[in-house]
């Protein structure tokens, strides 16, 4: 949901449910990274309540644009993280079943 001013696109606060800080400090990392971003900052309101605040203040660009444009950066990179650790797991599976074979020359 997102809590925004009509007058002025360029703030917003984006409250997501079922969220916590393992999301939030993710996506306020990445939103840091965008020079449009003049301000990131996420709140969680109470520790039983699965809800977390993510504010955004641009330097025009509408937030929610800005936002959206974060997650799907943070998905990618996200990809790339999970593509990543598959190819070494299965190089590293490879890797044991080569140098654990018992090969014997003589046979």
């Amino acid at each position: 949901m997102e809590h925004g001013s009509i007058s002025d696109p360029s703030q917003s606060t984006f409250s997501l449910i079922d969220e916590d800080h393992t999301f939030a400090n993710a996506i306020r990392f990445t939103l840091n990274q965008d020079p449009r971003t003049k301000f990131c900052g996420y709140s969680i309101p109470h520790p039983s309540d699965n809800r977390v605040n993510i504010r955004v203040q641009t330097t025009g660009a509408a937030a929610k644009e800005v936002f959206k444009d974060a997650s799907q950066d943070l998905m990618v990179v996200c990809q790339h993280v999970r593509s990543t650790f598959d190819k070494a797991v299965v190089d590293f599976r490879m890797s044991k079943s080569v140098n654990g074979m018992d090969i014997d020359s003589n046979n």
